[in-house]
């Protein structure tokens, strides 16, 4: 799987923004087909920096009421990556 496919975008909140200020981690929605490792490449390959761990975490969406019946959304795939010490990633 190629890195442009493996990462989606980048998730800004505001405990994500707390995590990359404090704790050099940085949160992706990325394809719910990639591994690990996968998340590990493309990173390394996109932002030119070292990957010290990956945390991953899979939503399941929400069933929602409507009028022809039950709808359910999308399941998203979110991966937490730590950078190694001294990197950084410029995503403002």
């Amino acid at each position: 799987m190629e890195a442009i496919h493996v990462i989606k975008k980048p998730v800004v909140t505001e405990k994500g923004t707390w995590g990359m200020n404090e704790q050099n981690r940085y949160v992706f929605q990325v394809d719910t087909r990639a591994t690990k490792t996968d998340i590990r490449k493309a990173i390394e390959d996109l932002y030119k920096v070292k990957v010290a761990g990956v945390n991953t975490q899979t939503r399941k969406g929400k069933r929602r009421r409507v009028k022809t019946g039950w709808s359910e959304a999308k399941l998203t795939k979110l991966a937490s990556v730590k950078l190694a010490e001294g990197d950084k990633i410029d995503l403002f």
